[in-house]
Order: structure tokens, then sequence, then C-alpha cells
């Protein structure tokens, strides 16, 4: 196969928000300026007008196309009607690559990519967990499930692709050492993203930006946010700013706790637009991958105050005194104080945008992944050489 060949690459994943779609986005954008043909396949039924604005930003890039199905979070039998008709648009597609992100996209990129394979159509299979199924745990018997149709989906995998050491260690530990190619290529932004975004005069202390659900920790943003204000001594202000489920909840708890005038919401939006409106971001996931959020907020100057969780210590640093204890409110709203009552605090706890950007690009990103679809599309063709002479 020639490497000056343009490739047709088509990533499979359920839902249109977060990180997932801002990786992929990036790679679309990356890789269609290169001049290769991408397309997308993800959930019809997930996203806004958020979403919306974000597909047509990528409409001028996706040469293959959007193509929305209904794709449910869980399993049910409805998924062998959609894995057929995304069979049925992947194949008449013809594409190089099929890279799955997350477990549904996984599950669909990897089937699909096999029964081409059967048909003896030449086809690269890639997998990005982006935490997803990692967040189960061995000793439930959901994760046991789920964790062993990981294991198993390996020998219709040519590689998996982890966005950080954390990813990487966590799939051995809970799968098992990958029986396949793999290589850790870290999430990057563009540099469009490393500019700083200035505070807002009437800003408020405190911001969470994100999916609205018990993963992410909105409830320990408010307990926290509470208990911060109870040790600075004042009445402080914050906002929470996304979408999803349990939307109605946390704004039932705000009310509840007589917090409802100092913690406001905001359905989602632009994060340079929410980043405007404070300095200080907090991200008090119970889980994560590595979270394009952080590198976001970092690579606009903003304070960030994150669990100890997923790939975050490996872009905060470590040692860093911005990371706090996972489930720990106590400790978040302590972080969170210091932030405010501590002058210099960010400028002492805060990574060096360079450093940032020296290691989380978008370009570099996009470079090595592609390099992986050519090498293992190199392979393939060298194995049907070989078994044709």
């Amino acid at each position: 196969m020639s490497k000056q060949r343009p490739l047709r690459i088509l990533h499979c994943f359920r839902s249109p928000v977060g990180g997932i779609f801002r990786h992929v986005r990036d790679l679309v954008i990356e890789h269609s300026k290169a001049g290769h043909e991408v397309g997308i396949i993800c959930d019809s039924s997930t996203g806004g007008e958020h979403e919306d604005s974000l597909f047509d930003e990528i409409r001028p890039y996706l040469a293959l196309g959007l193509i929305r199905v209904p794709i449910r979070r869980s399993v049910s039998f409805s998924d062998i009607g959609v894995i057929w008709d995304t069979y049925k648009h992947i194949k008449s597609l013809r594409p190089d690559v099929l890279h799955g992100h997350g477990a549904k996209g996984g599950v669909l990129a990897r089937l699909a990519g096999s029964a081409l394979r059967v048909n003896r159509y030449r086809v690269a299979r890639l997998y990005t967990a982006h935490g997803g199924s990692l967040h189960y745990s061995r000793s439930s018997l959901i994760g046991q499930f789920v964790l062993r149709m990981e294991r198993l989906q390996e020998y219709f995998t040519d590689a998996l692709v982890f966005i950080c050491e954390y990813e990487r260690d966590t799939y051995a530990r809970k799968v098992g050492r990958p029986r396949t190619e793999t290589r850790l290529i870290y999430n990057g932004i563009g540099e469009r993203d490393f500019a700083p975004v200035p505070t807002r005069s009437d800003a408020v202390h405190y911001i969470y930006i994100g999916m609205l659900r018990d993963l992410k920790g909105p409830d320990l943003f408010i307990d926290a946010f509470a208990k911060a204000e109870r040790i600075l001594g004042r009445p402080l202000s914050a906002l929470m700013i996304g979408d999803g489920p349990d939307r109605d909840k946390y704004r039932d708890m705000m009310v509840e706790r007589g917090l409802g005038k100092r913690i406001g919401m905001l359905p989602a939006m632009r994060v340079q637009q929410a980043f405007a409106m404070a300095q200080n971001l907090v991200v008090p996931s119970r889980a994560e991958a590595l979270p394009y959020i952080v590198l976001e907020g970092l690579a606009a100057g903003k304070t960030i105050i994150a669990t100890r969780v997923g790939g975050i210590p490996e872009a905060l640093g470590v040692d860093s005194a911005a990371l706090v204890k996972p489930e720990d409110a106590d400790d978040l709203a302590r972080v969170m104080a210091d932030a405010i009552r501590i002058p210099g605090w960010h400028d002492a706890v805060m990574p060096a945008i360079e450093s940032v950007r020296s290691v989380f690009s978008a370009s570099v990103m996009a470079s090595d992944v592609l390099k992986l679809y050519r090498e293992l599309l190199d392979t393939q063709h060298s194995q049907t050489t070989a078994a044709a002479s």
C-alpha cells in the first residue's frame, strides 16, 4: 500500500458530548486537513443545540459524512438491529480504518470491522476506551461481564489506544495484559486553545463544567462549596454549567441547603465562554480517564482544582497541591478555600503553559494516531501479500 494514498477513516462512538466528542472532533479536523477522508457514526438521541452547533463546525471536514443511529447506553436486544444497520452503513463507505471510542463505539467498530475482514476486506480495527468500561469494578457482576467482554474483543482488535498512563495501567489490572498492539497517545488540544481567557468583572468564585451525573461529582461540588463558605466565613458564588440526567436532582439539592441563590445553573456552552465566568475551575469527578476540561482550563490560564483520579495527575503533576482525595468534600473544600485565600496560589501550583503544550498537543496526538493507522494497514498488506505468494 502506498504511504501517500489518503485513508478513509471512520470513527464510531455513542454519545456526542464531553471528552470523547472533543477527541474525535480534533482527529477529524487534523486528519481531514492532512488530506484524508473522515466520517462519524454516533448516537442520534444524545446532545442538544450546543452539540448540533459543534457538528455544524466539523461538517466541512466529514467527507464520509455524519451517520446518526439510535445507540442506547445500556446493553439491550435492540443493539442487534443497530449493529446490523451500522454494518450496512460502514460497508457502503469502504473505510480503511474503523476507530471505536468508548465501550459501545468499540463494540460497533470491532464487530463491523471483523465482519468486513471475514469478507476479505482489509480494514484496521482500533479501540480507545476513554475510561468507559474501565470504570467498572471487578467485584461486581456487571463489572465482571463488561471486563470479560473487553478481553474477548481483543481477538477482534488490531490496536488498543490509551489516552494516558492511568488508562493503560487500569486496563492491564482489570482486563489483563493486552494480547494485541497497544499505543499510549495522550489527549491533545489545538494551538487555538492555548490563549488566556480573561475573567469577567462579574465573575463567580468557582465554576463546574461538565455532564450533570453522579460520576462527575456535581453533588461533591455542592457539598464542598458550602464547606468552603464555612472555612472562609463568608458567602461565595458559583456556577454549574452543563446538561445531564441528574440536573433536577442537583437543583433540588441546592435549594434544600439554601444555596439556590449562590450557585447558578446554565446549559452547556462553548468552553471559552464558560471560562470567562470564573478563575477557579473545579473538577470533582469520581472517575476519569484524561478529561479535556482540565487541559483546556490549563491552556486558558485557569486555576484547576481536581480530584486525584484517572490521568488528571499526569496533567497537573503527581504531587500537585491542586489534587484532592476522591469522594472527599472536606478535602475539596479545603483546596477550594486555599485557591482564594492564599496569595499567589495559582502561580505556585499550576503547571507552566509551555509544559502543557509540549505534551498535550492535538497536532502530535493526530500525527501519532495516523502513524499507527499506517503501521496497522502496512502490516495487513504484508500479511496478505505473504499469504498470496
